[in-house]
């Protein structure tokens, strides 16, 4: 190499080190030592963005358990930080991910104990199975109050699992219902026991009241070569055994409509059972939150009454019911609603804006900062004064302060 270009090569690969960019994080790893299940168990845990950035009121979010975590983690996060932020008109909410790496797979996700069942899992039974109770157990009386102390979560809860996860899922749904408000289920290894959970899971199902939760079924295309659905009623070779089985748990569901789960199944072709996690767990997301978005018209923007507070305010009540706990539109997006009337001079517009904000965020001082300009733009100085002051009293800042000293210096 001659002298000039090593000694640029040098000098670009020091460059290069010095200026290496920071690293992108989208989640941390936090632990927790179990005594149920005897061991130390680590978590991924993925927090949006807004938890800690510099917002006005302090949010709170539902939280998605998602069990083979190291393996899932990326993909569910990146999904609901993008169907979260569409454009304004979220397709569902921000949600905490907690992410739950496997340390024995076999054990903690299968439901009861199986020596052999040929041919699928050939030596995976040298393995311990049979753990699910215990690993779910784990779940709701370790993991959920550790994350419950340590993190901004609101009081609905997901479990998304896939093949053996799916099990874990069905499982959870049959066995502690309290514990998950909707489950994402993920071509799930019903073969499994020689189809012996099938059975108690079509049994519960029959049994048992499920109103209030939701259940999205996802099912991948492993059928053997020359096999089709119209012939798989039919089939009874082991190559089949593990979409028959899936196929049977979605006919059972559907046929008893009576114990009030919500629920929703799609087949997907085009789908083997290693791809089928990503489809699957957007389209849950779809199904469990479809009345999640509101759709704003252009008369939304243009109307000058109170129609587009009373329709948020509406809109939100209905989620709040459904989902079992207060939810409030974005504090930023409404505010911004209300400073885009005032400046248009839709002063009744604004006001039901910023009074909207006020009733659900009454600790924000930015709510009733903004209410003061509302006041100020609308000449009326003395209800301007005590709005500034409100706000100040829940937390000095500069931009309240100058506006009630302004107002409070005397005229000359």
């Amino acid at each position: 190499m001659k002298p000039f270009l090593l000694l640029v090569c040098v000098v670009f690969a020091s460059y290069a080190k010095a200026q290496s960019p920071a690293s992108i994080t989208i989640g941390k790893i936090d632990s927790l030592t179990s005594s149920i299940l005897n061991e130390k168990r680590k978590i991924w845990v993925y927090i949006p963005e807004s938890a800690g950035g510099d917002v006005f009121a302090k949010p709170r979010y539902p939280v998605v358990y998602l069990l083979d975590g190291d393996a899932h983690f990326s993909s569910v996060v990146g999904m609901i930080e993008q169907l979260s932020q569409v454009n304004g008109n979220t397709v569902c909410p921000q949600m905490i991910v907690v992410g739950i790496p496997n340390t024995n797979r076999t054990r903690d996700l299968t439901p009861t104990h199986v020596e052999n069942d040929p041919p699928f899992m050939g030596g995976e039974f040298a393995k311990p199975s049979g753990g699910g109770n215990a690993f779910l157990s784990f779940i709701e009386k370790e993991l959920i109050p550790h994350i419950d102390s340590l993190y901004p979560t609101q009081p609905y809860r997901m479990l998304i699992g896939h093949s053996f996860g799916g099990l874990a899922v069905m499982n959870a749904l049959i066995s502690r219902p309290q514990v998950f408000n909707s489950y994402i289920c993920i071509d799930p290894s019903m073969w499994y026991d020689r189809m012996n959970f099938l059975k108690t899971t079509e049994k519960a199902l029959t049994q048992q009241k499920f109103a209030g939760k939701s259940l999205y079924l996802g099912i991948a295309n492993t059928m053997g070569d020359g096999m089709t659905l119209a012939k798989l009623p039919k089939d009874t070779s082991a190559t089949n055994r593990h979409i028959r089985s899936i196929f049977e748990l979605d006919r059972h569901i559907k046929s008893n409509s009576q114990n009030g789960l919500r629920y929703k199944s799609r087949y997907y072709p085009d789908d083997t059972h290693s791809s089928a996690p990503l489809i699957t767990e957007y389209d849950g997301l779809r199904f469990i939150f479809d009345s999640y978005s509101l759709k704003l018209s252009s008369k939304d923007f243009t109307d000058t009454t109170t129609a587009l507070a009373d329709k948020y305010a509406a809109h939100y009540a209905r989620l709040s019911k459904q989902m079992g706990y207060a939810i409030s539109p974005s504090e930023g997006q409404i505010n911004a609603f209300g400073y885009q009337a005032l400046q248009g001079k839709h002063y009744r517009k604004a006001e039901s804006l910023f009074k909207l904000n006020i009733a659900n965020y009454p600790n924000s001082y930015n709510v009733y900062d903004s209410y003061g300009d509302f006041f100020m733009a609308c000449n009326d100085p003395k209800n301007a004064i005590l709005q500034f002051q409100k706000a100040l009293s829940l937390k000095e800042n500069p931009a309240s302060r100058q506006k009630l000293e302004a107002l409070l210096k005397p005229k000359p």
